[in-house]
């Protein structure tokens, strides 16, 4: 209103004028780029023309206007529609400022810049004022609501720039031409002005495609770096995160080709427990996209929740499934969903499913490697580590000891009694089967308080860290008392009649600790298996015996 009377325009005969200049701002603002979070839309140089041209009330007014239309072009969700008056603020205070700017400095609305070439300059000014306030203004409303500084180096404030650059000398010309041939100006600069925003647009979306393409390759090389599974899911759901909005992430894993199992899930940045029902094979939005092997695009909860199964958060709106598929066979499925709508774009679907290549292969490769690695460090026969795990782990404990990590280090080695009468008497399939019988016992003894392992033939060794020698003689007598006090079972198959045979057996054990009795760990080594031989076996064995300096 304080425009209107200050300022009062003239828009008669103009109606045409001012509505093919509406069209032309409406096309312009329907097509922005988001550059870092930031909507960026070239509509400065035609409202610089309508101001030059109309006064600072047209300009206010046809701004408003496209702040509308760009806002529903992005579509704002209900917790950004501050956006909305915010903008629109922002915006008035920007056109009333440069306004006020422009007539301090003696411009005059409709002046022919041809015939009087002295308001050139100031017509000229108008554009850098507006811009600077711009800046100003942005920075401003980002410091004080998101704590945000603006760097000059920023890529959304370097995209403005150049199109600044850019549009602004277009503004001038479309003002000067429209003086000279009227509505056929906006036909001679707006149309190839359009068809520049549309390529600006096109390039900004190859450009950002491209950038997602460059993340998603170097995010295959760091999961195919890894060779531990949960390490591979945990770097792609991370990386995922940084890309995409993703409030909630689930990899489910095929069983018996007819049900999806949870193996890891993850909500707001936290690893939950992998306990949801799980969903059969054509149920649910992951059961369809395995039952169809295609990937499936959701951009509200309206659109999904008529067939979704499985369990979704309740505020879970935007939604991406996607099948991981490696050598032409489904291994799992990948679901995302962020909390707003339209968080996804069919692009961001197309990086999605190509990173999901990626990651089947790198979870293939740490499977290999896992499966080897534990076939490398297991007994064949008996399924406990084997001499060559446990040398290194014994050096790797040594290694914490020694760096405080540990305070005490023990070992416990026992050896069958007799064994090569056991192997004499009942065969040697029959001795195999008592060392796998002596080996269940011992895991399940153990458990987690030591690491059990076959050391050679009938030989068997315990590291028990942080545990005393007084305790890990304890433990030794518990594991001697095991062995002698329960009968082995041999099942024997002669003529086609089974049979079953009870063999008892005993064990002499040798216990040494660090750093009580060694100093390295082939000392540890050798002073428990000192123990073994001189204080068990020559002292009659089916016995336990410590080192003694």
């Amino acid at each position: 209103m304080l425009t209107y009377h200050f300022y009062p325009p003239d828009f008669s005969g103009q109606g045409i004028s001012l509505f093919a200049f509406f069209i032309l701002m409406f096309f312009v603002s329907s097509m922005p780029m988001v550059i870092n979070n930031t909507p960026i839309f070239l509509i400065q140089w035609v409202t610089m023309a309508v101001f030059l041209t109309f006064g600072l009330l047209a300009e206010m007014i046809m701004v408003q206007l496209g702040i509308l239309v760009l806002l529903l072009r992005l579509k704002i969700q209900k917790d950004q529609l501050f956006r909305l008056p915010l903008n629109s603020l922002l915006f008035f205070t920007l056109s009333l400022l440069s306004g006020l700017a422009y007539f301090a400095m003696g411009g005059k609305i409709g002046v022919d810049l041809i015939e009087n070439p002295q308001y050139f300059w100031v017509a000229a000014a108008y554009p850098v004022i507006h811009f600077t306030l711009n800046q100003v203004l942005i920075s401003v409303i980002q410091a004080a609501l998101y704590g945000r500084k603006l760097s000059f180096l920023e890529k959304d404030l370097i995209w403005e720039t150049i199109t600044s650059l850019i549009t602004f000398p277009i503004g001038l010309i479309l003002y000067i031409l429209y003086s000279e041939v009227g509505i056929l100006a906006l036909l001679f600069v707006g149309v190839p002005f359009v068809s520049l925003s549309i390529i600006l647009h096109l390039y900004y979306s190859s450009e950002k495609v491209i950038d997602y393409l460059q993340k998603a390759a170097d995010i295959g090389h760091q999961m195919a770096e890894r060779l531990d599974v949960n390490e591979v899911m945990e770097l792609f759901i991370l990386k995922l995160s940084e890309m995409l909005p993703v409030d909630y992430a689930y990899i489910l894993d095929i069983k018996d080709n007819d049900e999806l199992h949870t193996i890891y899930r993850i909500e707001h940045g936290q690893i939950k427990p992998n306990d949801l029902k799980p969903t059969k094979k054509s149920e649910g939005i992951s059961g369809l996209v395995l039952g169809t092997r295609k990937s499936a695009l959701f951009h509200s909860r309206k659109k999904w929740k008529i067939i979704a199964k499985e369990f979704l958060p309740e505020d879970a709106e935007s939604l991406i499934c996607v099948p991981i598929v490696r050598s032409n066979e489904v291994l799992g499925i990948l679901l995302l969903s962020s909390a707003k709508k339209r968080s996804y774009e069919k692009s961001q679907l197309m990086i999605v499913d190509i990173l999901c290549s990626h990651f089947a292969i790198a979870i293939e490769n740490a499977k290999h490697y896992e499966e080897t690695k534990a076939k490398s460090e297991r007994c064949a026969l008996t399924k406990l580590f084997n001499y060559r795990y446990m040398e290194a782990k014994l050096n790797e404990e040594f290694s914490r000891l020694e760096n405080g990590e540990r305070e005490l280090l023990s070992l416990i080695i026992l050896d069958i009694d007799h064994f090569k009468k056991v192997n004499d008497t009942y065969g040697h399939q029959s001795g195999n089967e008592i060392l796998c019988e002596l080996a269940g016992r011992l895991a399940n003894l153990i458990d987690e308080a030591g690491i059990a392992a076959r050391y050679g033939g009938e030989e068997f060794v315990v590291l028990m860290p942080d545990t005393s020698k007084e305790d890990t003689l304890a433990w030794a007598e518990l594991i001697r008392q095991t062995i002698a006090n329960r009968p082995f079972i041999l099942k024997q198959n002669i003529d086609g009649r089974s049979s079953s045979t009870k063999v008892y057996i005993t064990a002499s054990i040798g216990v040494a600790a660090a750093p009580e009795d060694a100093d390295d760990s082939l000392a540890l080594i050798r002073h428990a298996d000192r123990a073994l031989y001189v204080g068990a076996k020559r002292a009659g064995r089916n016995r336990v015996a410590e080192y003694v300096k």
